[in-house]
């Protein structure tokens, strides 16, 4: 297999990474407050917010938002801001409220990663992927000469047989991280061929079928950033048709920057993804949205909540959620807003109306994607919102 890739990760010659590291752009999309408290902090400093464009702002003037974000990056690469490490993976250790969660920065293959729903490669999206949502950020990716990624992938190793092996090197980075991000170290690992096999050894077909049922070779899901790695498969695709057969085998574009995190980390927590409906007919939401079974949820107002009931199925009450918030919306105008964590979601509901949803078990999660394809969008997501993966790693694409 060629899945997995070992690549030459660019880190800042810096010492300031206080400042370099910054949370992943698809966060506190109805905060902007956040963003203006990154921005000063960051303010005429060498930082990865300068090579991101944060979700929020993707309304305002963005033809220069981008043209600045790319020129920033050939300013970097040019103004010997960059280091290039010999091949190898990086160990990281992101200490939260959560726990000390353990991952490491891996290159994939986009050639064995799809997005469709049903696809059967060996890396999936988890999630459906809006297709509109892809153009605004292959705008910023097909002329960068970086990527700096927030995607983390899960991989399901309930021995701890991938990570237990892990020797380590030289401690590449450690600090506190902002806006209460918790701490950080990345370790340089010296066994990283070791560590390929390793994973390698997870799709064991006797072991695929006690787990799942069958012997299906599903590597690994996407758990954070489905939208940006979906936008590197269609940036590749797009770019190896300008490519001869030699050059598409080895050009830096069809391999992506990931952190890959086992699924059974015990400081990883699934956490739902709250609705939030930008509405003036709060009333009319609530009386209108009608629900039933043995699970539960919460209806937001005004920083009130209050419980009602919700199907078990937890992946199937979100559809049945989703169609109805697009009906409201055609109806009564307004718009949906994806919220991570619970106080975010009350201090918005002012706004309209909250939904707060129950999460998934992790453990029945890659049965989930096995046996149904993608979840709904926007189902789960891995911590809250200030424990989510911050940019700190880059990798040339061009």
């Amino acid at each position: 297999m060629n899945t997995i890739k070992i690549p030459n990760i660019l880190l800042p010659k810096i010492s300031d990474y206080y400042a370099w590291s910054v949370n992943a752009c698809d966060q506190f999309t109805s905060n902007e407050a956040y963003w203006k408290r990154v921005e000063e902090l960051v303010k005429n400093k060498v930082s990865t917010y300068n090579l991101i464009y944060p979700e929020i702002y993707l309304k305002d003037d963005a033809e220069n938002r981008i043209k600045n974000i790319n020129k920033n990056m050939y300013d970097y690469l040019s103004g010997g801001v960059f280091k290039e490490l010999d091949e190898g993976f990086i160990l990281v250790e992101r200490a939260t409220e959560s726990g000390t969660r353990t991952g490491l920065v891996i290159a994939i293959d986009l050639e064995d990663y799809s997005f469709k729903k049903g696809a059967k490669t060996p890396i999936r999206s988890t999630e459906a992927t809006i297709l509109d949502r892809i153009p605004p950020r292959v705008k910023i990716r097909q002329n960068a000469p970086i990527e700096l990624p927030h995607v983390m992938l899960l991989f399901d190793d309930k021995e701890n047989t991938v990570l237990s092996s892990v020797e380590r090197g030289e401690v590449l980075y450690d600090f506190d991280m902002n806006m209460n991000g918790g701490h950080v170290r990345g370790t340089f690992v010296k066994n990283s061929k070791e560590i390929v096999d390793k994973f390698y050894s997870l799709l064991n077909e006797e072991l695929l079928t006690k787990k799942y049922g069958v012997a299906e070779k599903l590597l690994f899901a996407v758990g954070d950033g489905n939208h940006s790695l979906a936008t590197a498969k269609t940036c590749w695709e797009n770019l190896k048709k300008t490519l001869s057969e030699e050059e598409k085998l080895n050009h830096p574009a069809r391999y992506a920057l990931c952190e890959a995190v086992n699924i059974h980390d015990e400081a990883l927590n699934f956490e739902p993804i709250h609705r939030l409906v930008k509405t003036n007919n709060a009333n009319t939401f609530v009386s209108d949205y009608k629900t039933q079974g043995n699970g539960k949820a919460f209806l937001a107002i005004n920083g009130e909540k209050a419980a009602i009931s919700f199907n078990v199925d937890v992946p199937q009450g979100i559809r049945e959620l989703d169609n109805f918030i697009l009906k409201f919306l055609n109806e009564n105008g307004g718009e949906v807003d994806y919220i991570h964590g619970e106080n975010e979601i009350l201090e918005f509901s002012s706004q309209g109306v909250g939904i707060i949803l129950p999460p998934i078990e992790k453990d029945d999660f890659f049965r989930l994607i096995i046996s149904g394809g993608n979840l709904p969008r926007k189902t789960f997501s891995m911590g809250e919102g200030n424990e989510k993966r911050y940019y700190i790693e880059a990798k040339k694409i061009k």
